[in-house]
């Protein structure tokens, strides 16, 4: 392993927590110049933005033949989001659950993952059932600009701290570039690392390059969190396994049919996936009502930690 693997892993890491700050910064100027809820730009342009690196990667490995690495990276990177991401942010900082995240968001993104098994158990993934990923994708967008409200952190916010459309705009763009190009440096360097070490194709996806693209969503949750800008953190999260199903496990296999060769995917990860996605829903109510804290943080950190550790074993 060469000096250039540690430093594309060092550099990437820094341009990924760059973009996270650009990213939230024109997220919620975004939101409050056009009065739209938080919470819903979470789950739309954040979400999109920082499901771009599971985009690139899937179609890249999709197209040289790894389809294996294409669907354990969506399958790690929804597990991440959850059980490490989240865990690692309500462990920071608790977050206040409203009710449309477990009226709407949460059955939205549960729909997601049962659909994305129920495709996935005869091996394969093709042109067709990609078709009917970016349909529920247009659905979904669509349902949840419709069924969001405001929630009290956008009416609290002052308008001084409102950017220009223009300005906003720019930074999304430069954000957005940020953390492709972070992902993809650190990505390189995970990949090399990870080959270094003989490790197979699936647990490369699940574990290094899922964690390498989740970085996005955890850089962006963290500094949401940070800024006191929770609603835009969950929201980011639940919107990034929504659209880590829909689009790019639909426009991949739009691209190209995608094919199941390690059959632990099929029996064994993908109810990881189902597992982590489940159990936000009964957390919410544990301790206190409708807040997800230390605690929670805590019990979803050590089921990632359990998973990951059962990869090796």
């Amino acid at each position: 392993m060469d000096l250039n693997t540690l430093v594309l892993l060092f550099c990437g890491l820094i341009v990924l927590v760059v973009g996270g700050n650009l990213l939230l910064k024109s997220a919620v100027s975004i939101s409050l110049k056009f009065g739209i809820p938080k919470i819903l730009i979470g789950m739309t342009v954040v979400s999109l933005a920082t499901s771009a690196p599971e985009l690139i990667v899937s179609i890249k490995s999709a197209l040289i033949g790894s389809t294996d690495l294409a669907i354990s990276n969506v399958v790690g990177s929804n597990i991440a989001n959850i059980g490490l991401v989240l865990g690692l942010t309500v462990f920071f900082s608790p977050i206040n659950i409203s009710k449309i995240i477990y009226k709407t968001d949460w059955p939205i993104m549960m729909f997601s993952a049962l659909y994305f098994l129920i495709i996935i158990l005869d091996g394969k993934i093709n042109i067709y059932e990609g078709g009917t990923l970016i349909i529920f994708l247009i659905m979904s967008i669509a349902f949840l600009i419709k069924h969001q409200e405001k929630g009290q952190e956008d009416l609290n916010i002052k308008t001084h701290s409102i950017d220009s459309l223009s300005k906003s705009i720019i930074l999304l763009f430069v954000g957005g570039i940020c953390l492709y190009l972070g992902s993809e440096w650190f990505i390189t360097g995970a990949i090399d690392m990870a080959s270094y070490f003989g490790i197979s194709e699936r647990i490369i996806g699940i574990t290094v390059v899922s964690v390498g693209t989740s970085l996005p969503e955890l850089v962006t949750s963290l500094v949401a969190v940070f800024k006191k800008e929770k609603s835009i953190s969950i929201g980011n999260l639940l919107g990034s396994n929504i659209f880590n199903v829909f689009a790019v496990l639909g426009i991949t296999s739009i691209i190209t049919p995608l094919i199941v060769n390690d059959l632990n995917i099929i029996n064994f990860d993908i109810y990881v996936m189902l597992f982590f996605a489940a159990i936000i829903l009964p957390l919410i109510f544990i301790s206190k009502k409708f807040v997800l804290g230390r605690i929670e943080g805590f019990i979803m950190l050590s089921f990632y930690s359990i998973y990951i550790y059962t990869l090796f074993i």
